[in-house]
């Protein structure tokens, strides 16, 4: 029988990444290391989560996928039987590549798969900013010429950010997120990225890392709506206040402003769900099996489709975002 499950996080160095994540959440990174991505629910072999508490403590999230998918998931089904969401935290350090994640028509002609995407800021620097979406009337070809000249980013829409926006991302949105921003980020179990630019930089072993161009062009929806941050848009559920940061066939994610005290939380899924803590400190409680978390900032739970019954509380309030896989993954 499945319960509330936390996972050890897998840090992956990148060019761009930074110390931040010790900073805000004692994350134990490994010394001397530039740490852009913590994987906090990961189902990308090699790269699968641990399961940290309880009875199952060590076994992994693919053999849970292979061993108790329907407790897991409910009666829902993924693509190549992975769990069907990848869930992160990332400190750009320094500004992201300008990328995109293909669509399912060109990941199916270029063998990569889509990507689909939210940000959540955590933190951001005076005069933070990302990248997302193209400027009305940008076509293909102008976007191919300025981009061989090097100077693409004034076709793209800059968004100044502060801690607490979010912004969410098709398939074949171009974007990148620039220096002094941390985001959690919900995604499709994908890891296809195509690098359109890398403001001429070396990578970690001194060398320009790869561009995809070709790739990049062939993925970038041209056509298509653009990329929005998500009106603070709050409402009351049950006496909480929350909004609604993504509804999408892929996933649904909803903030939370917990209270202290109890906190009801969402009823009647069919599903999996996500947990995770922004600020404050969460607690979650499966009196039938005897499971006690303590969900700090930076820390994420998973609650199987099987686990209906959790009591959950707030000792200080809490920020939260809960998360929940859709029938289109």
């Amino acid at each position: 029988m499945l319960y509330p499950l936390t996972f050890k996080p897998l840090f992956m160095e990148r060019v761009w990444g930074g110390r931040n994540l010790e900073r805000l959440y004692a994350k134990g990174l490994p010394p001397g290391v530039a740490i852009g991505e913590s994987w906090e629910v990961a189902d990308r072999p090699p790269a699968v989560s641990v399961i940290a508490n309880g009875p199952l403590a060590g076994h992994d999230l693919r053999w849970l996928m292979a061993n108790h998918a329907e407790e897991l998931l409910g009666h829902r089904r993924t693509r190549a039987d992975q769990f069907p969401l990848l869930v992160k935290l990332l400190d750009a350090e320094q500004t992201l590549s300008i990328q995109v994640h293909p669509p399912p028509a060109a990941a199916a002609k270029l063998g990569g798969q889509p990507k689909t995407e939210m940000w959540y800021v955590v933190e951001a620097k005076p005069g933070a900013a990302v990248w997302a979406g193209l400027r009305p009337g940008v076509s293909r070809e102008a976007f191919e010429r300025r981009l061989r000249s090097g100077a693409v980013t004034e076709f793209l829409l800059r968004w100044p950010v502060r801690a607490g926006d979010a912004m969410f991302l098709r398939s074949g949105q171009v974007h990148a997120i620039g220096e002094g921003v941390v985001i959690i980020e919900v995604q499709q179990n994908s890891d296809t990225t195509y690098r359109v630019f890398d403001w001429n930089r070396l990578g970690t072993d001194g060398r320009p890392r790869p561009l995809h161009v070709d790739e990049a062009l062939a993925s970038i929806d041209f056509d298509g709506s653009q990329p929005a941050l998500t009106p603070a848009a709050f409402e009351e559920r049950s006496g909480v206040r929350c909004r609604c940061l993504v509804q999408d066939p892929l996933f649904c994610v909803v903030e939370y402003h917990v209270q202290p005290g109890a906190w009801p939380a969402p009823a009647g899924r069919k599903g999996a769900a996500i947990l995770g803590v922004v600020s404050g400190q969460l607690v979650v409680d499966d009196r039938g099996m005897d499971q006690r978390l303590q969900l700090e900032p930076g820390q994420f739970c998973v609650l199987p489709a099987s686990v209906q019954r959790v009591e959950t509380s707030a000792t200080r309030g809490a920020v939260v975002l809960w998360v929940e896989p859709g029938d289109g993954g």
